[in-house]
């Protein structure tokens, strides 16, 4: 198949994905155009099968605010008539399913399907203003093929949109042959030269991921047993977390690295991740930690009791209890538990959630969307 690919470039769980797919199904012989407004920041593979179309826009005196979505369709357009594309996927309703809708008719007749997946914040976006609710509602129905990445936000989706049913549910994926744990001497001297526990939270550190819970259960922690905390990633919340943690005196135990690149190469030296958000669509940073065998301790919301297994591959908690969540992890990091969580969390992200499970759905789905759309 020859597949356009539209996602967010920016460092998040839904254009992480929509990178890892695109360069997945590439190796698998279909050929890959991913049209974007810069290179996605996981796609490391150019070449026969991917290529990089993108995204200009121009700026004109008459608009304050340029319109993005209808030079993405216009490029879209480009796209799919020189390179004849057989579909269209875009990552999340806004705006790139609309600009996709737009591409389809001006192709016309060439047959141009379009599949949406859902990543959770196209949803929570029409719950904060309800203004985008006609137009998200609209890109959706008017997609030929439309994805959620758990069974959570599929019924999220229906309360919020009636009248649309048919969302296939289609997992975040991890390449659990990459993704793995290879432990790094070097990294673990640097944050724990005298064998503390670390754990670590990975996000991009807005304020739905509880910035304040991660610090405060692991202050509860630190407390009982040696322990160090990596924070990895960024974004608007980070002073404020750096203040608190200064303000309850663990400087010295917690480290923000910022945004890094091969997360795997952390996540390898780590004994618990905590994710104490606020919601989650799915939870892809739970998901890599799990493939590095790392055990997850997180919120008992949204798509996350689809992903851990409660007291097997970690815990899930009621939202905002540390204290409860800083009870289990110490429960977690016994040195009589710590392995066999770490073999659970490894053996759900491979059985269940590795590239080589969900890839062949996201295939099969494609022909079953082009076949029915000729119809």
């Amino acid at each position: 198949m020859n597949i356009g690919i539209t996602c967010y470039p920016t460092y998040g769980g839904s254009g992480v994905v929509a990178t890892e797919l695109g360069q997945h199904l590439a190796r698998l012989g279909h050929t890959v155009h991913f049209i974007s407004s810069a290179l996605p920041m996981r796609l490391m593979e150019l070449g026969e099968k991917v290529f990089f179309h993108e995204v200009e826009v121009m700026n004109y005196p008459l608009f304050e605010h340029v319109p993005y979505d209808l030079a993405l369709a216009t490029k879209m357009v480009e796209v799919a008539r020189l390179r004849k594309l057989d579909l269209l996927h875009v990552h999340y309703a806004i705006p790139h399913s609309i600009s996709g809708y737009l591409a389809r008719e001006i192709v016309k007749p060439q047959h141009l399907p379009v599949v949406t997946t859902l990543h959770g914040t196209d949803i929570t976006l029409v719950g904060r203003d309800r203004s985008y609710l006609p137009v998200t509602q609209f890109g959706i129905q008017q997609s030929d093929g439309v994805t959620a990445v758990s069974h959570f936000l599929k019924q999220a989706t229906l309360s919020e949109f009636c009248g649309i049913c048919d969302i296939r549910v289609i997992p975040n994926f991890v390449d659990t042959t990459k993704v793995r744990r290879f432990f790094s001497e070097e990294i673990r001297e640097r944050f724990a030269p005298r064998g503390e526990r670390i754990l670590v939270h990975v996000s991009n550190f807005r304020p739905v991921k509880r910035l304040p819970d991660v610090i405060k259960i692991f202050h509860r922690v630190q407390k009982e047993i040696p322990a160090v905390l990596l924070m990895i990633g960024d974004g608007p919340e980070r002073s404020n977390a750096q203040y608190l943690v200064s303000q309850m005196g663990i400087s010295n135990r917690v480290f923000f690295v910022g945004m890094v690149g091969m997360v795997e190469s952390y996540l390898s030296v780590c004994d618990l991740m905590l994710l104490p958000s606020e919601t989650e669509s799915f939870g892809l940073a739970a998901l890599e930690a799990m493939a590095c065998e790392v055990p997850v301790v997180a919120s008992q919301v949204g798509g996350l009791p689809e992903l851990v297994e409660d007291g097997r591959s970690g815990y899930l908690r009621p939202l905002g209890d540390v204290e409860a969540m800083a009870a289990v992890a110490l429960e977690i990091l016994d040195d009589r538990n710590l392995d066999t969580f770490r073999k659970e969390a490894r053996r759900r992200a491979v059985e269940e959630y590795s590239a080589t499970r969900v890839i062949p759905k996201y295939e099969a789905y494609y022909q079953e969307v082009i076949e029915k759309s000729c119809c």
